[in-house]
């Protein structure tokens, strides 16, 4: 089938898999995020956190805790939003409107945020060429591929782009799963860096809206100026706190996303769909038929993630139910056994 031009900017949208695949197995198993389908358990908010204004002391309480589990310098190197998108154009700010070099491919929302901030952006394959940007963006682990860029060759780009008054923008979203002695976090004091951490993905509280910038204290200083008091809601602030500083959780949670991440590799694997990246909240396939198990998968009500400029790659995230993977399972079964009729059709 073709599929519809833009239909999906970005995964997790129900809405748009029904306009693509209206005659779908429902409900869809969304597949299409980098969101973690085993979320932070939930509990019993205090009714304060809904009929009050956030308390400044929750707040200080949520960026110490903040500081220490990303390994920041100190809570001044911290600063909270209601989600890292909103502050993707604020960051792009920070210095005046000059060539801005996206490291791609990526995530699309970065080049979009620093046209916004009056920018020239352009998206390079070259890690080399960020040298000469003004500002300087990437995603570290990257979405969708898992490419990793080591920290002493960020620090050492991000030395070369201070000493011009240039900045360097890196997207940890998914460094919770991701080799963390290659995150930037311990660094922004040095000035000239602003790294940006997502709550929701990794603890699997996306509609929380909960992200941080960790820079330099005069660079917080100037964002959180920007959001003025009550930035963050009561039910997020009580959420980052327990869920920051549930360490306990959070190393569990890591080696079972490592352990889920494996069983989806040999699923995708048995079935002819090789994967050859990304993190273990997401896998990064690449095929030459990826439009076909992109459609074929999305017509048994199972959603993965596809790029209209890139066709032969796809990227999945995590089932989160054994209902789910057998729906995956039977769904990739019946693609690999059209694809095997389709070939033997084709021999003389």
């Amino acid at each position: 089938m073709k599929l519809l031009e833009g239909a999906v900017d970005h995964g997790g949208s129900l809405g748009r898999a029904r306009a693509l695949f209206p005659n779908a197995v429902l409900p869809f198993v969304d597949l299409s995020t980098g969101i973690n389908p085993h979320s932070y358990p939930l509990f019993d908010l205090p009714a304060t956190s809904l009929w009050r204004l956030p308390e400044a002391a929750r707040s200080v309480e949520l960026i110490e805790i903040a500081a220490s589990t990303y390994g920041a310098p100190s809570p001044d190197n911290v600063v909270a939003a209601p989600g890292t998108q909103i502050l993707l154009p604020r960051v792009a700010s920070l210095v005046r409107p000059g060539k801005a070099l996206v490291l791609g491919p990526t995530y699309a929302e970065h080049a979009r945020a620093a046209a916004i901030a009056g920018h020239e952006v352009a998206e390079v394959g070259d890690f080399a060429t960020l040298v000469d940007a003004d500002l300087a963006i990437i995603v570290n682990p990257n979405n969708p591929d898992g490419r990793v860029i080591e920290r002493d060759r960020l620090l050492t780009l991000a030395a070369g782009l201070r000493a011009k008054g240039a900045l360097l923008v890196v997207d940890e979203a998914f460094m919770d799963v991701g080799p963390r002695e290659h995150s930037l976090a311990g660094d922004v004091a040095q000035g000239g860096i602003v790294v940006l951490r997502s709550f929701g993905k990794f603890f699997g509280l996306a509609g929380l809206r909960l992200g941080f910038a960790l820079a330099d204290a005069p660079t917080v200083e100037r964002l959180e100026t920007q959001f003025g008091p009550w930035a963050v809601p009561g039910p997020a602030l009580e959420y980052g706190i327990r869920a920051l500083a549930d360490i306990d959780w959070q190393d569990a949670m890591r080696a079972s996303l490592a352990d889920t991440a494996a069983r989806l590799d040999a699923l995708f694997g048995r079935f002819g769909a090789p994967v050859v990246g990304g993190t273990t909240l997401f896998r990064y396939l690449s095929l030459p038929d990826a439009d076909g198990l992109f459609s074929a998968l999305g017509e048994s009500g199972i959603l993965l993630r596809h790029f209209s400029d890139r066709p032969h790659v796809l990227r999945a995230g995590l089932p989160g139910s054994e209902e789910e993977w057998r729906r995956l399972e039977s769904a990739l079964a019946e693609w690999a056994a059209r694809r095997e009729d389709r070939s033997k059709g084709s021999k003389p």
